[in-house]
C-alpha cells in the first residue's frame, strides 16, 4: 500500500487494498478516518511513522511497525453488516479486532486527545478518501470510563450520541454537526461508518479531554481539504512488513517539522483479493487524482504491462493472476506519480 504525493481523488473506488485507501485481505473500497477530533492512526501518522513523538505513537509502532500509520483509514472490517459488536471482541474495538492495528488498543492514558467542551455543539469532520452512502453513529464512553483498561463495548453509551445517514461530503471530508453529551476529563469518542452499498464498515477511535487542561494534545489537521498524510522518502522498492500487508509510502518528499496531519497525494492502487490463486482475475484499483492513469504494472499478470482505454484518473480493471509468489503493483500517472501494493499468487 503506498501513498504519494497530492490529493486523492473523492471517487467511488471498489478495491480492497487501495493505499491510503488500502485494507486488509478481503479488503475494502471506502476508505476513512476521523478528523476532527482525529483518530489515533491519524495522530500517530501525523506525528510521522518513522519518527512518532508521543509514548502511546511510539509504542504502536513498536506493537505493530510503522505500516498501520501509513494505512491510517483502512481500520476496517469488510463484512460487517452491521455486527460490531457481534464481531469485535472487547478490548480491540480501535483495532476493530485486526491484529495489523494492534497498537491502537493499547489501555493508556496519555494518547494524544484533542480538547472539547462539555455540551457544547461541535462539528465533526470525517476524512472520506473514498465517499461510499452509509450511515455513521458516533459514541462516547460513560462516566465511569478508565483509560488505563482495555476499552470495552460496555464502556461507551449503549445509544449513540449522534447517528446520520448519508451526511453531506464536501471537499474530502463528511461533516456532521452534533452537540457534545456532559463530560469531565478525559474520553473516547467511537465512530463507526456502515456502508449502505457493501456491508463493510470503519472504525475510529478518537481521544478527547473535556473541562481541563491537556497534557499531550492531538496535532490539529491541516492543509488542503482533499491532501492526505506525506509518507517518508525513501529510494527502494517498498517491502511489504508482511505477507498480507502491502508495502510502505515512498515519497519524494519530506514531512513538515513535528509531522502534518495532513499532506499531499496524488497516486493510488490496491487489489482485490490481495491473495489469489494462479488463473484467477483480481480487480486492480488505480487511482491518479489530478492527472490520468498510464499504466498498472505487475509480474503477477498476463500481460504484465496494461493501460486504460480512455483516459481516466481512476481505473479498475481485472487481470489474470499468472505468476506465483509475491509481487508489486504498480501504478503510475502521466504527471510521473507512483503508488505500489502487493499480490500473493499462490
Amino acid at each position: 500500500m503506498q501513498i504519494n504525493r497530492k490529493a486523492l481523488i473523492a471517487t467511488t473506488l471498489a478495491a480492497p487494498t487501495l493505499l491510503v485507501l488500502a485494507v486488509a485481505p478481503g479488503a475494502a473500497s471506502a476508505h476513512g478516518t476521523m478528523s476532527n477530533p482525529p483518530s489515533r492512526t491519524m495522530v500517530c501518522y501525523s506525528e510521522g511513522p518513522e519518527s512518532p513523538r508521543s509514548a502511546a505513537c511510539k509504542q504502536a509502532v513498536a506493537t505493530g511497525g510503522t505500516q498501520p500509520l501509513y494505512d491510517w483509514n483502512e481500520v476496517n472490517i469488510a463484512d460487517a453488516a452491521g455486527r460490531h459488536r457481534q464481531i469485535i471482541p472487547d478490548g480491540k474495538l480501535c483495532s476493530a479486532g485486526r491484529d495489523k492495528y494492534r497498537g491502537f488498543d493499547q489501555a493508556r492514558a496519555d494518547w494524544p486527545a484533542t480538547t472539547m467542551a462539555s455540551g457544547a455543539t461541535h462539528t465533526f469532520k470525517y476524512r472520506a478518501t473514498a465517499p461510499h452512502k452509509g450511515a455513521f453513529e458516533l459514541y462516547i464512553t460513560d462516566e465511569s470510563y478508565d483509560p488505563a483498561k482495555p476499552l470495552t463495548w460496555s464502556d461507551l453509551e449503549s445509544t449513540p450520541f449522534h447517528t446520520v445517514t448519508n451526511p453531506t461530503v464536501a471537499e474530502g471530508y463528511y461533516t456532521m454537526t452534533a452537540k457534545l453529551p456532559s463530560r469531565q476529563g478525559r474520553h473516547l469518542i467511537y465512530a463507526i461508518w456502515q456502508r449502505s452499498d457493501s456491508p463493510e464498515a470503519f472504525y475510529s477511535c478518537s481521544d478527547v479531554v473535556f473541562g481541563q487542561s491537556n497534557p499531550s494534545p492531538a496535532p490539529t489537521p491541516t492543509g488542503t481539504p482533499t491532501a492526505t498524510p506525506k509518507p517518508t522518502p525513501t529510494t527502494s522498492t517498498p517491502k511489504p512488513t508482511s505477507t498480507t500487508s502491502s508495502p510502505k509510502p515512498t515519497s519524494t518528499t519530506t514531512p513538515p517539522p513535528g509531522g502534518n496531519a495532513l499532506a499531499a497525494i496524488n497516486a493510488g492502487v490496491g487489489v482485490a483479493p490481495a491473495t489469489a490463486t494462479a488463473g484467477a482475475q483480481v480487480k486492480v484499483t488505480a487511482v491518479c487524482s489530478g492527472s490520468q492513469v498510464r499504466d498498472v504494472t505487475s509480474a503477477a499478470f498476463t500481460p504484465a504491462r496494461n493501460l486504460p482505454g480512455t483516459p481516466t484518473v481512476a481505473w479498475t480493471p481485472s487481470l489474470k493472476a499468472a505468476k506465483a509468489g509475491t509481487h508489486a503493483v504498480t501504478v503510475r500517472c502521466k504527471d510521473g506519480s507512483v503508488a505500489r501494493t502487493s499480490i500473493t499468487v499462490g
